[in-house]
């Protein structure tokens, strides 16, 4: 068995083209931790913005050496550590929090505490798994802090992006009455998933899921009183007109994780793979992603 494996990072993060991959040593699970053998990790606007160091500039991230790519991960357990009762074979997801790390998904292993990994249910790939917890995780907490929605209006900002699409369901699980905002080309996805649809939409509205990052923009669009949502917790819009903002911070949950994997084996949660990608190959996805448009997520695979 190698005593090394190889992780993207970046030391001085200037976007793709200072991305390497490197050899790491290998190291046991502590107690309540497992080692996975990733069979992919999908990538996300997020990583992206570390590459660039973007998260860097704003003190959110210090590390000496180099900083880990890479948030969501699915693949095999190989080792456990002390008081873990996951069998080594098992199948899991699950997510790598926080920006000041030398580690990540982007990799072909990685040490992370049993109790953020979820079990990924027999009908559903490994590949696919890889791009369910960020995003999932994501739309789940934000729903959240939409509450009930009691037939309230609710537009989703970004509606054919990751999190957005989750959002449309979710959101009607609770009530809402959900309309999507979007491209005119994702009308088919948007309707599919039940929600009405909308591209280009005015204000009024009781609550905005911002999905897209609108920001400022999308708080123009609730209703006095109403309620914001939004998906940048580094910068969150100023408050006007008696309008509630809130922000979602995505944080590891294997109990929720394993409900929404569970969903999206189902059917019932949205899963778009645009393609499988090699490890060795993360510069020119990253670049890809920057372009836009993009519907679905780019899995590295080791």
């Amino acid at each position: 068995m190698s005593t090394t494996f190889r992780t993207a990072v970046v030391r001085t993060p200037k976007g793709p083209d200072s991305i390497e991959i490197i050899d790491v040593p290998v190291i046991e699970p502590g107690p309540g931790q497992v080692r996975v053998e990733i069979a992919g990790a999908a990538v996300n606007p997020v990583d992206l913005a570390v590459a660039a160091g973007v998260f860097h500039g704003l003190g959110l991230v210090d590390q000496p050496d180099r900083t880990g790519l890479g948030w969501d991960f699915a693949g095999t357990v190989t080792a456990a550590g002390p008081g873990v009762d996951l069998p080594v074979g098992s199948r899991v997801a699950g997510l790598v929090g926080g920006f000041d790390r030398d580690f990540g998904t982007y990799a072909e292993q990685l040490v992370v505490p049993a109790s953020d990994t979820a079990l990924v249910p027999d009908g559903l790939d490994l590949t696919t798994a890889a791009t369910v917890p960020l995003n999932s995780l994501a739309a789940s907490k934000l729903v959240d802090l939409l509450g009930d929605g009691a037939g309230r209006s609710l537009l989703v900002t970004g509606a054919a992006g990751a999190v957005g699409g989750y959002v449309l369901v979710l959101a009607q699980d609770r009530g809402w009455q959900v309309t999507g905002l979007a491209r005119a080309e994702d009308e088919e996805f948007v309707r599919g998933l039940g929600a009405g649809f909308t591209t280009q939409a005015s204000s009024g509205w009781d609550a905005v899921a911002d999905g897209a990052a609108l920001q400022e923009q999308a708080v123009a669009l609730v209703r006095d009183g109403g309620l914001f949502v939004g998906v940048q917790p580094s910068s969150e819009p100023a408050q006007e007109r008696g309008v509630t903002v809130r922000v979602v911070v995505t944080e590891p949950d294997g109990a929720r994780l394993a409900r929404l994997l569970d969903a999206t084996a189902s059917g019932r949660l949205p899963s778009r793979v645009h393609a499988v990608v090699p490890l060795d190959q993360v510069a020119s996805v990253h670049r890809a992603v920057a372009k836009g448009g993009v519907r679905g997520r780019y899995v590295l695979q080791p």
